[in-house]
Formats: C-alpha cells, sequence, structure tokens
C-alpha cells in the first residue's frame, strides 16, 4: 500500500503555483540556497503587509524619534508545551527565511498604508519604508525540526529595530501553526506505534491555507502519506486515497460493469473482469458452505463497484467497505474481487473501515482473510493493509492499540490538521536587547517574565547519551564543557539548581541568515528525518502521554544574577502609609 505513496513522492515536482515574478534579491537568495527557483514564500499572502497595525504605527514612531537604525535583540519563543506535553517540535523556519529573504513593500502596499495612516504622516517616511530589506538583519535559530522547550528562543533576530520589528507579526504566524502542527502529528506517531500514519484532513482543515500548512507539516511530524494532491504536488509529500461511499452508491448492480481487465504480465487478457468476479463469488459460497459458515449474502451494487474500480486500479485495490454492511457484505466482496485480481495476477492492497467498531471489525475481517487466504491457497489475502478512519484522535488510537485488533492503519482528519485539542501554541515576539542595553519584562505572572540579553543556548547531554538540560547563558560567558561541573538554576526559583556533569555539550543556535542565506536549507523530507531523531533521543518520561516528566530548560549562574538584578532595577518600589 506505502508503495503507492512513495511512487508519488517520486514523480512530484515542486511547481510556484501563483507566477509571481521573484525580486532580484529573492533570485540571489535562492542561488545562495542551492536552489535554481526564486526563494520565495509559498504563500504569496507572507509579506510585509501580512502585518499587525501597530507595527506599521511604531515604526513611524521609531522614524519620527531616529530609533530606526538602533541595533535590536529578539528572541521568539513559547512559554508552555501545548497538548498537556513537555516538548514541542520547531517547524516553519524554511518559510520565516524566504519571508525575510523577499521582505519589501511595494508601491501598491505603501499607496495602500497612505490611505488608511494620518494625513500628517510626511511622505519621508512613507520613501523609507519603500526602500526597507533584510539585508542588515541576522537570523539564528534551531535545525528545523529540533525538540524546543519552553523558555529557550527558537529563533533570535539582530538587527536594525524598525525591521527587527516589523518581522514580529508575520514570522510568528509562520512559527505557530507549523511547530503545533509538528507536535500534534508526533503525538499521533507515538501513540500508533509501528502501525502507519496517514493525513486525510484537507476537506475539514481551516481554509486552503490552513489545509496546505497542516499537510506540510503532519508530514514533517511523521504521517506517512497525504490525501492532499496539492500538497504532494507542491511539496513531494507522498500521497494516497482510495474512494467515498459515493463511488460504491453510484453503482446499480453486477450488470454497470462489462470492462476487461489485461494481467499483470501484460499478456493476458480478461474480456469481462465481472466474469470473473462472479465465478470467485462462487467459490467463496462454496468454501463458507463447505466449513459450516453461513451461505453469504453481499450486496451484488457494492460488489460491481469493487470490480469497477478493481478494474481502474488493479495494482492499488483498496475498498472502502462499510456503505451497507462490513462484515456481512463489504469484507466478504472485497475477498471476492481480491480473488478475482489474482486471477489476473494483480495482488489487493487492502480495506479501509470509516464507521463502527474499528477494533471489533477489523479483528473480524482480519479472521475472515486468514480463513479464505487458507482454504482459498491465497496467502496474501492474510496481510493485507487495514485502514481505520472516522474522526480518529489521540486517545482514540491509544484506546484501539489497547484491545485485539487488526488494524495495520490509522487515517487521520479534523483531529490533526485542526490541533483540535490546543488551537494555538502561544508563542511570542520579545525585545531583549537594544543598543548593547538589556531589556526585561516584568509581569505579575512569573511565567510572563522575559530573560533578557543576548543569550546562547547549550544541550546537556546525560551518560546514556539523551539530553538533560538546555542551558542558557549570556553572549561571551565560557562555554560549559564535557565532564565538567556546569551550575544549573531555575530562571526564576532561587532554590531550585543543580550541579551538571554532561558527557557531551551541544551549541544549539544555528546561523541561518546574515543579509543573505548562509546555512544550506534541508528538504522537507531532512526535516522530518530530524524530527524523528530528535523525539525518538529523547527520554522516554518527557514524550509519554500520561505525566510526563518536565524537560529541564536552566540558566547559568550569571545570567541568573543578571537577571535578578536587572529584574530589580526595573521594577518601581511600592510605598506603604
Amino acid at each position: 500500500f506505502l508503495e503507492l505513496a512513495k511512487q508519488s513522492m517520486s514523480a512530484a515536482k515542486r511547481v510556484r503555483s501563483d507566477g509571481a515574478a521573484a525580486p532580484a534579491h529573492a533570485e540571489a537568495n535562492g542561488a545562495s540556497s542551492g536552489s535554481s527557483e526564486p526563494f520565495l514564500p509559498t504563500n504569496p499572502f507572507v509579506k510585509p503587509m501580512l502585518t499587525d497595525l501597530y507595527q506599521i504605527t511604531m515604526a513611524y514612531a521609531y522614524w519620527k524619534n531616529k530609533k530606526c537604525e538602533d541595533h535590536s535583540v529578539f528572541d521568539l519563543f513559547f512559554r508552555k508545551n501545548p497538548f498537556g506535553g513537555e516538548f514541542t517540535i520547531f517547524a516553519g523556519l524554511d518559510e520565516c527565511l524566504r519571508f525575510i529573504a523577499s521582505f519589501a513593500f511595494s508601491d501598491e502596499d505603501i499607496a495602500y498604508l497612505k490611505t488608511q495612516l494620518p494625513p500628517t504622516i510626511e511622505d519621508e517616511f512613507y520613501r523609507y519604508l519603500r526602500g526597507l530589506d533584510s539585508s542588515k538583519i541576522k537570523i539564528y535559530a534551531f535545525d528545523e525540526g529540533s525538540v524546543v522547550f519552553p523558555r529557550v528562543p527558537m529563533i533570535r533576530v539582530e538587527g536594525p529595530l524598525v525591521v527587527a520589528q516589523l518581522l514580529e507579526t508575520t514570522l510568528l504566524c509562520l512559527v505557530n501553526f507549523a511547530s503545533l502542527v509538528a507536535t500534534n502529528t508526533v503525538r499521533y506517531k507515538i501513540a500508533a506505534g509501528t502501525k502507519s500514519l496517514f493525513e486525510f484532513g484537507l476537506r475539514r482543515a481551516q481554509g486552503p491555507d490552513g489545509a496546505m500548512s497542516a499537510s506540510r507539516y503532519a508530514y514533517i511530524g511523521g504521517v506517512d502519506a497525504t490525501s492532499n494532491v496539492l500538497a504532494g504536488q507542491r511539496f513531494g509529500i507522498p500521497i494516497i486515497g482510495t474512494h467515498a461511499h459515493s463511488f460504491v452508491t453510484s453503482f446499480g448492480g453486477t450488470q454497470d460493469v462489462t470492462l476487461g481487465l489485461t494481467h499483470a504480465d501484460g499478456v493476458g487478457k480478461t474480456d469481462c473482469f465481472m466474469d470473473v468476479v462472479l465465478q470467485q463469488y462462487r467459490v467463496v459460497q462454496d468454501i463458507m458452505s463447505a466449513h459450516g459458515r453461513p451461505a453469504i449474502n453481499t450486496n451484488q451494487s457494492e460488489l460491481a463497484a469493487f470490480a469497477a474500480y478493481a478494474v481502474a486500479f488493479p495494482s492499488g485495490f483498496l475498498a472502502l467497505i462499510d456503505t451497507y454492511d462490513v462484515l456481512r457484505s463489504g469484507a466478504i466482496n472485497f475477498c471476492v474481487v481480491a480473488l478475482a485480481l489474482r486471477k489476473c495476477g494483480f495482488i489487493a492492497k487492502g480495506i479501509r473501515l470509516d464507521s463502527g467498531d474499528l477494533a471489533y471489525q477489523s479483528r473480524e475481517c482480519r479472521t475472515l482473510f486468514a480463513f479464505l487466504a487458507d482454504k482459498a491457497g491465497f496467502p496474501e489475502l492474510e496481510k493485507v493493509a487495514i485502514v481505520g478512519s472516522n474522526e480518529i484522535n489521540e486517545q482514540t488510537i491509544y484506546s484501539l492499540n489497547s484491545q485485539d485488533n487488526g488494524l495495520t492503519t490509522f487515517a487521520v482528519g479534523t483531529h490533526l490538521v485542526t490541533c483540535y485539542t490546543q488551537p494555538a501554541l502561544g508563542a511570542v515576539y520579545k525585545l531583549v536587547e537594544i543598543n548593547g542595553r538589556p531589556c526585561i519584562k516584568l509581569s505579575a505572572d512569573v511565567e510572563k517574565v522575559t530573560i533578557p540579553g543576548r543569550k546562547e543556548c547549550y544541550r546537556l547531554y546525560g551518560k546514556d547519551g539523551r539530553p538533560i538540560c538546555d542551558l542558557l547563558q549570556l553572549e561571551g560567558d565560557a562555554p560549559p564543557a564535557a565532564a565538567a561541573s556546569v551550575l544549573c538554576r531555575h530562571p526564576f526559583l532561587e532554590s531550585k539548581r543543580a550541579n551538571v556533569f554532561p558527557s557531551r555539550v551541544e551549541k544549539v543556535f544555528k546561523l541561518f541568515w546574515d543579509g543573505k542565506l548562509v546555512s544550506a536549507l534541508p528538504t522537507i523530507k531532512e526535516v522530518r528525518e530530524r524530527v524523528a531523531l530528535s523525539w525518538k533521543a529523547m527520554r522516554g518520561d518527557h514524550i509519554r502521554v500520561l505525566n510526563p516528566t518536565p524537560y529541564k530548560v536552566s540558566v547559568s549562574a550569571s545570567l541568573y544574577d543578571f537577571t535578578h538584578k536587572l529584574w530589580l532595577d526595573s521594577a518601581p518600589v511600592g510605598e506603604l502609609s
């Protein structure tokens, strides 16, 4: 079954569908990334105008106060892992870099802003805005597909204040949903275990943009294939699909199928495939009768539909069998057509169940397939795929896998692509340094207090080779060393601290953009592989679904002292009387 998806992936080509001409600087940046196509955002909506109005009004205020060229450092991070878990997958970096590469306001953008902003704004500001680009911006980030944790910046942006500020909303838009979907998919993948996972969520997604993003980042997260044909074409994702109930109900009886079938060897031919199907129907009747099984009396229009679909796709026959009755009709009709296909040299792929008790039905179908495989001398029938769908969510998968079932694949849609249990990640973008001066945002809620300054992050590994802690420290401080003691402190709680003796130290921030793309970007398949390696490298208690152990995010002793001194210096002193 998966071979069909793999074939679709090898045939897929990346095509830019909006037909937009690439700006000259985007062409050049595309070349530097090793690609011959323009390095442009996938979605034409991704442009500087995809922003909140207050970014534009702040830009004017910065310009008015001659702060545009102030050197700023912003951190993009989140405060809490989604879905009640203790890990998150970082995704969306590729699109962020495409946006930055093509960052420029057009004449049409400026003309529109002039109609919306106060008439007192000087034309000189609009000319300044029209000339902005990302040539002075630096982007540091985790590799896309990495496991990340709260408070640790996924992306660090450095450069002129006005440009760095104008990037905020769009970067958050590109990272929040991408990371949420990738994380959700990993959770589904963990729940599925060794079973395959297909994404069928296109029709239930939040519009075309949500659908395309969901298919892309679900594939990165670990689904094996998608039903979304455009996502397959655009991103090279394997595509998969069968037929709907409407296909089955469109047939009135066996007289509707008159086509012949060329055999798998390319030589033989059956003039009327339905004749072979009806012959095998009698064979199955005889087998059932000979072994004391109930006489079969299946829906003949369903049998005709299966035969018609098999003629169209003899090498990829997978039937939806719950249109009328799974066990008394659909499963038997599938076996009959599978036996007929075998007569022509083809092996059926399997069935899909889209309603009812999936554990019971799949188990009974598997028993029937094993019985007929033995009695009809057709061993391949016992091993065909059984795909389960029908509003499956993470808990459903765990429940099904805790029971005896015959499923080989879960096809998930609504709950995966909409991130039904948590609709947003909640990543934020905060200024942490301006002209070398550290900045801190205070709050009555300690979780919302930011960690100031330009920071580096190091991932510390234990003696078992697995990550045990992420350590933030001020840039310029001596990096931690393997086998040497490192004091790791909770960012805000004084009593929480530990001496860590890492077996290995990994610096996680990489420079991706320095006025141009400076690091080669991975393919979607390579990002997908990194995701799998990243979550599998974690300790099992960090990724388990029930009461996962929080992963430690710490600061160095010097950063702890630095943060708390700045906190005290920045907070007003109260008065009592």
